[in-house]
């Protein structure tokens, strides 16, 4: 992984995390380094969620709306473990 791709992967995880507590309403509770983790790791469960559905993310714009959906799947799933209030 190159210097420009790891910062693209921050920058972009961090506004996904961002957008997500946004729409969970957990934006009070989470930092900028919770939003890249949020944001990273939605990634991979929007990835993996909508594999499972069958569903197919096209284009750039799909892949953000794919790992936002995660990222608030992600953070709901935090909430009901109450890590998250």
């Amino acid at each position: 992984m190159t210097l420009s791709s790891l910062i693209v992967t921050l920058v972009v995880g961090g506004i996904v995390g961002w957008i997500a507590g946004l729409i969970m309403k957990t934006r009070a509770q989470m930092g900028i380094l919770a939003n890249i983790a949020v944001g990273i790791v939605g990634s991979v469960v929007g990835s993996w969620l909508f594999g499972a559905l069958g569903l197919v993310a096209y284009g750039a714009s799909g892949r953000f709306v794919m790992s936002v959906v995660g990222a608030a799947v992600l953070i709901w799933i935090l909430k009901s473990l109450g890590v998250l209030k």
